[in-house]
Parts: C-alpha cells; sequence; structure tokens
C-alpha cells in the first residue's frame, strides 16, 4: 500500500528499518545491508531523510552514523504507519479469518516505541470470539522473531463492555494510553 505513497523503494525500506527499531543507530553500509540495496541509492535516501529531518546524523570517528529524530513532525505517526507494516500487523490481518470473530484488534503504541510494558500490562488487545491456540500460533513465532515477549489479552465483546462500563483500571489504562488500531474503529473501541 505505501508504495503509492512513497514511491521509492529503497525509501520505504529504509523508513520500515527504522520505524521498526527506533532505538536503532545504523551506519551507511549496515543500512544498505539491512534494506538489500546499493550504497549510492542508500546514500542518497538518507540525505533526503536528513534533509527532511526525519533522520538525525552524527559523526563518529570514521562512519557517519543516522538515527531516528524523535522531534519529528510525524514520528508518532510514521511509527503507527510502519507498525502496521510490521510482521505482527500483517500476520494478524492476513489471518484475521482464522482468529474467529474480531471486532478490536488494537496495538498498544508502546509496540511501535518497544518500551517494555508495565507489570500487568499488554501490548495487544482483541475483542470479540478469539481462536486462543490461532493466537497463540502467530504470537510464539513472532516472539521468536522479534526477540521479546508480546504481552495480549483476549476478551468477549459482553466482558469488555462490561469492564468497561464498570471503569475496569486494566482496560481504561490501555484505552488512555497511544493506540494503533488493527481492526475496527478507534471510536468505537472508545465509546
Amino acid at each position: 500500500m505505501l508504495r503509492y505513497i512513497i514511491p521509492s523503494q529503497t525509501r520505504r525500506k529504509i523508513l520500515a528499518l527504522f520505524f521498526q527499531k527506533p532505538q536503532e543507530t545504523y551506519h551507511l553500509r549496515r543500512v544498505g545491508r539491512e534494506v538489500g540495496e546499493e550504497v549510492n541509492a542508500v546514500k542518497r535516501e538518507l540525505d533526503i531523510l536528513e534533509k527532511a529531518g526525519v533522520l538525525e546524523r552524527e559523526k563518529r570517528v570514521n562512519k557517519v552514523m543516522y538515527t531516528l529524530n524523535p522531534k519529528y513532525l510525524f514520528y508518532d505517526e510514521f511509527l503507527r504507519i510502519f507498525a502496521k507494516e510490521g510482521s505482527l500487523a500483517k500476520e494478524i490481518v492476513k489471518n484475521v479469518s482464522k482468529l474467529g470473530r474480531v471486532k478490536f484488534c488494537v496495538l498498544s503504541a508502546k509496540f511501535a516505541h518497544r518500551i517494555s510494558p508495565k507489570e500487568g500490562e499488554i501490548y495487544l488487545l482483541l475483542v470479540g470470539i478469539v481462536v486462543v491456540a490461532e493466537l497463540n500460533a502467530i504470537i510464539s513465532f513472532q516472539e521468536k522473531e522479534l526477540g521479546f515477549e508480546i504481552n495480549y489479552s483476549t476478551m468477549t465483546e459482553e466482558e469488555f463492555k462490561f469492564r468497561k462500563k464498570n471503569n475496569d483500571p486494566f482496560i481504561w489504562q490501555f484505552l488512555k494510553e497511544p493506540k494503533i488500531m488493527l481492526i475496527g474503529n478507534e471510536s468505537d473501541l472508545v465509546v
């Protein structure tokens, strides 16, 4: 989908690399290896992204290092977009019919930021009739790929409405924080 909005394939790959691992720092050759593109094309795109303010550049000894600029105006929006382009979101959306009747599937923005959830917090919430075995298979594979545990919770629509109505702190803490909707509408989720 992004290929129509960001026509440069190399730029899309670079943006995905940086926004799917927002704390990482990269040098030119590593970016080239990670995205599988020619060094000259990568250098051109890195220069464009730095000039636009998406990336920050820092010279260290004999290497130029690039990091995301967290003050970039569209930083949070790009994090959300590339979280939806990430492997976890793609697997959930691709397999939604196997997962049952899912009304809402929501990722915490902490997942996109790669911030570890506090005790009792979750990265992922699914509301509806969920086939837990299918979800577990997706989550287990993604945990191996990503290298960290993905805390998640599932509940029926009735349970979700009940817990919301009764001011369940678990639900309201999740709903108050920034989130990324994979399935469903955010206004319907919160109302």
